[in-house]
């Protein structure tokens, strides 16, 4: 069962979505929605890119088996830096069901598209 209470509810259908189309029935992820200034300290942490982005994924479990509970990870969106906030959590929560855009040859975001589709 996926626990989705610690992301806001206007974006619950968009994770829940994500969480389909990625085949993860199980597990808990947050998504927090944060300013410009926390966005880009972020990136600057994780990723050595002193600017802001529209959204960040951190996953704690990976894939694959683990005991217990699932913890997928955190998304974290900068609506100021997004278009749109919902594909930005169908991105988000792609990451942290273990897809990469960067590696893939496009599957992540052409199951995004699909995604977007599905709840538009």
């Amino acid at each position: 069962m996926t626990d989705l209470s610690d992301v806001p509810s206007e974006l619950r259908d968009a994770a829940s979505a994500a969480l389909d189309a990625a085949n993860v029935s199980d597990g808990h992820l947050s998504v927090e929605l944060v300013d410009a200034v926390r966005i880009t300290e972020l990136n600057r942490e994780h990723r050595d890119l002193d600017e802001p982005t529209d959204v960040l994924s951190f996953p704690i479990d990976g894939v694959g088996e683990v005991a217990g509970p699932r913890e997928l990870g955190d998304v974290v969106i900068c609506p100021e830096h997004t278009v749109d906030v919902v594909e930005a959590t169908v991105h988000g929560v792609l990451h942290l069901c273990g897809l990469d855009h960067e590696t893939d040859g496009g599957e992540m975001l052409a199951l995004q598209d699909r995604v977007m589709e599905r709840i538009s």
